[in-house]
């Protein structure tokens, strides 16, 4: 699969970290790192485009074109992370340029990517038959039925999927594997601190290192989940592990 990433802001640096799982890229342990990642693949070569875009445009763009890098890569997927709304609105036009089968806006900030805004981009997509998801947050993608979506969820991308096996002698878990990582990389950070943990703790566990990491998701509260996306977000985590603790 080829992938095209244009991106604004830290929760775009933070998916392009995890896609190609640099040295450098999680530091949530600090000192007591004991690089649990790195046997895990970099998809860096999937990576056709990489597209950082500027944050401090003005309010109405009247020519997105002339924020859009020329010569654009062709590519399967592109992934479009908190653009300007103009910019946004271009997606379709950019999709074409790069023949393009699928898109995915994730939202972590309603602020910036605003609900009316992804339906009418995604509607304009999918009348070009371009697969188009826009999950709130990124790590409530799951499988669609949309090929080249579902492949990047198979990957290992997407609401976390985790295997768990506790010791009913002791109370602890005592393996966690991450079959499927949140976008932002969060999970990894879960299952560690979930390791040798009291099971009877978890959520706390879960909680307090889902906010350790930190979790990049918005606290302001959205209109459609009635709750904050970070809380989402929480929610999603924590139900992930229930079910792997079943």
């Amino acid at each position: 699969m080829r992938l095209s990433v244009f991106y604004s802001g830290e929760f775009g640096k933070k998916v392009v970290g995890n896609l190609v799982n640099s040295d450098s890229f999680c530091v949530s342990c600090g000192e007591l790192c004991d690089h649990c990642r790195e046997p895990r693949a970099s998809f860096a070569p999937m990576i056709v485009g990489l597209f950082e875009l500027r944050t401090d445009l003005p309010d109405f763009v009247e020519e997105p074109t002339e924020y859009i890098p020329d010569n654009l890569p062709l590519c399967d997927l592109i992934i479009a992370i908190d653009l300007h709304p103009d910019l946004l609105m271009s997606v379709p036009d950019i999709a074409a340029m790069s023949g393009a089968k699928a898109v995915i806006i994730p939202v972590d900030d309603s602020r910036l990517v605003p609900a009316g805004l992804t339906e009418q981009v995604k509607n304009k997509l999918e009348s070009q038959g371009v697969e188009c998801e826009c999950p709130k947050p990124f790590c409530s993608l799951n499988i669609s039925g949309k090929p080249i979506i579902d492949d990047f969820v198979r990957m290992g991308f997407g609401r976390p999927l985790l295997k768990i096996e506790t010791d009913p002698f002791n109370g602890l878990f005592t393996h966690v594997e991450v079959l499927r990582d949140a976008p932002c990389g969060a999970t990894w950070f879960v299952a560690k601190k979930l390791k040798w943990s009291d099971v009877k703790d978890y959520k706390e566990t879960i909680s307090g290192a889902h906010h350790s990491y930190p979790c990049t998701a918005s606290m302001e509260k959205d209109a459609q989940i009635g709750d904050t996306i970070l809380h989402e977000a929480g929610y999603i985590i924590r139900k992930s592990v229930e079910e792997a603790m079943k």
